[in-house]
């Protein structure tokens, strides 16, 4: 039971790229979905949200209009599209379910009870 995030890469500022996150042992429907990075030697952060099922979302103020997070739950699989990448981004991006909130928002980031962590997959954003 987990969600496997994929789709990472090296990337010239400016640059896009599209990460994946794919539920496995469980229906990533019944949760809101949170993308986290963490970048060499700082803490893990909060990048985006996207709801259970309203479809409403949340994103961190340093990757808005640049970052739009989606998903398709007959799939099993929310979608985070980067673009106009920064150095700044590099990190290992991560995705997990929150088990306590069912929505977020504008001001509403992920909680705290977050579970079903995979590996992660790397970004680094450089020329």
């Amino acid at each position: 039971v987990q969600l496997q995030a994929s789709g990472g890469g090296l990337v010239q500022p400016g640059g896009s790229l599209r990460l994946s996150c794919l539920a496995s042992g469980f229906s990533l429907g019944d949760y809101a979905i949170g993308w986290f990075r963490q970048a060499p030697g700082q803490e893990r952060e909060v990048v985006s949200c996207i709801s259970r099922s309203d479809g409403s979302t949340y994103y961190a103020d340093s990757v808005k209009g640049r970052f739009a997070i989606s998903r398709d739950n007959a799939k099993n699989t929310v979608t985070l599209r980067m673009s106009s990448l920064k150095p700044e981004d590099t990190a290992v991006y991560y995705c997990a379910a929150d088990l306590e909130r069912s929505r977020c928002g504008e001001n509403r980031p992920p909680s705290s009870s977050l579970a079903y962590w995979g590996q992660g997959t790397l970004v680094t954003v450089s020329s």
